[in-house]
C-alpha cells in the first residue's frame, strides 16, 4: 500500500521527527475537531493529522454518501489555520479497507509517522471491519511506546457537536446552529469561471463557481459574503441549478453588491453564507426572475444592516 507525503509540514518541523498524531475524516473541522486538536498541542511534540480521500463513507456508499461539509482542500485550509505541523491524506481504496487493525498500527502509525502520542475522538474505530478501537491503541502503545489518549464527545447546549448534526443543521437552512458547532460561518471554496452572462444581461453580474458535481449541504439563495485576493464584499448567493432557465447541474452564482464588477476570473475565492433568504424557485419569465433577485439584494442589505 502506498503512503502518500504531506500536504502541508511547517518549516520548523522536519518530517522525520515523532508525531503526535491524530486520526479522523475531519469533515468541517467543526469545534469538536477543534477541541481534539487542543488536546493533541497538549504535548512537546510536532503534530500531525492522518485523514482519507476519498471519505470511508463515501468509499463504502458510493452515491449514498451525505455531502460533506469540506472538500479536501477546504478540510486542509482549516487545519493549516489551527496550526497542525503536518497533515497526511491515505488514499482510502481497497488495500486500504482490507488492511487490518493490527497493520494499520503498526505499518502507519509506528513505522511511517513514528508516533508517540495518539488522540482519537470517543468512537473512533479503524481497521478491516473496523475491528480496531480504543483498547487495542492502548496495548500497542504500550508494546511500541506510544501513549493514547481518548477525547471525550464534545458538547455545546447540551447536544453533542457533530459533522451529522451540522450536515442536518444546513439542509433544515438553519445557518446559525451551524455557524455555532463550526466556529464560523459556512462556507465553500472554489475558482470563478466564465458562465453564460445571463446576470449581466439582467443587470446583476454574478461570479460563478461550478460544484463539479459535487453534493453539497445546501441550497437556495442566501446573504454572505465573498472573500476574494482582491478585496471582500456582501453578495446575494444562489445555490442550486437555476431551474427558471432549464439548468442541469449546481452552480454557485455571488452578486456582489457595491462592488465595481470585480474581475475575479480564475481567482479562488471563499463564499460564505450568513443568512438563508428563500429557497430556489422556477418563475415563468426572465422579468419575475429578475424582480426576484432585485427583492434578494434589498434583503441582503437589510440583514447585514441588522447584523453588521
Amino acid at each position: 500500500m502506498n503512503f502518500p507525503g504531506f500536504f502541508h509540514r511547517r518549516s520548523h518541523c522536519p518530517a522525520s521527527s515523532a508525531l503526535a498524531v491524530s486520526i479522523g475524516n475531519f469533515d468541517g473541522v467543526h469545534r469538536g475537531h477543534q477541541a481534539l486538536l487542543q488536546s493533541l498541542r497538549q504535548s512537546d511534540l510536532a503534530t500531525a493529522v492522518l485523514t482519507f480521500e476519498p471519505l470511508p463513507r463515501e468509499f463504502f456508499q458510493t452515491s449514498r454518501a451525505a455531502p460533506r461539509l469540506s472538500s479536501l482542500r477546504e478540510k486542509i485550509d482549516a487545519l493549516r489555520h489551527y496550526d497542525v505541523d503536518q497533515i497526511y491524506c491515505l488514499p482510502f481504496d481497497q488495500a486500504l479497507a482490507r488492511l487490518s487493525a493490527e497493520d494499520f498500527i503498526t505499518r502507519i502509525l509506528v513505522q511511517r509517522l513514528q508516533c508517540r502520542f495518539l488522540v482519537v475522538g470517543h468512537d473512533f474505530r479503524f481497521g478491516a471491519a473496523r475491528r480496531g478501537d480504543l483498547e487495542m491503541l492502548q496495548h500497542f502503545g504500550r508494546q511500541y511506546g506510544f501513549a493514547v489518549m481518548e477525547q471525550p464527545a464534545f458538547s455545546l447546549d447540551g447536544q453533542r457537536v457533530s459533522s451529522t448534526g451540522i450536515r442536518a443543521a444546513l439542509l433544515a437552512g438553519n445557518l446559525d446552529q451551524a455557524r455555532h458547532w463550526l466556529g464560523r460561518p459556512y462556507s465553500l471554496c472554489g475558482k470563478i469561471v466564465h458562465g453564460d452572462h445571463l446576470g449581466r444581461e439582467l443587470g446583476f453580474p454574478t461570479a460563478n463557481i461550478p460544484l463539479n458535481r459535487r453534493p453539497v449541504p445546501v441550497k437556495g439563495i442566501f446573504a454572505g459574503r465573498l472573500h476574494s485576493p482582491q478585496g471582500s464584499w456582501i453578495a446575494a448567493i444562489s445555490i442550486g441549478l437555476r431551474p427558471t432557465v432549464g439548468g442541469k447541474q449546481m452552480v454557485l452564482e455571488a452578486h456582489c453588491l457595491d462592488a465595481d464588477s470585480p474581475d475575479l476570473y480564475g481567482q479562488r475565492v471563499q463564499v460564505e453564507l450568513h443568512q438563508q433568504l428563500r429557497h430556489e424557485e422556477k418563475y415563468p419569465d426572465l422579468d419575475a426572475l429578475k424582480a426576484a433577485i432585485a427583492r434578494d439584494i434589498i434583503n441582503t442589505r437589510r440583514f447585514f444592516a441588522e447584523h453588521p
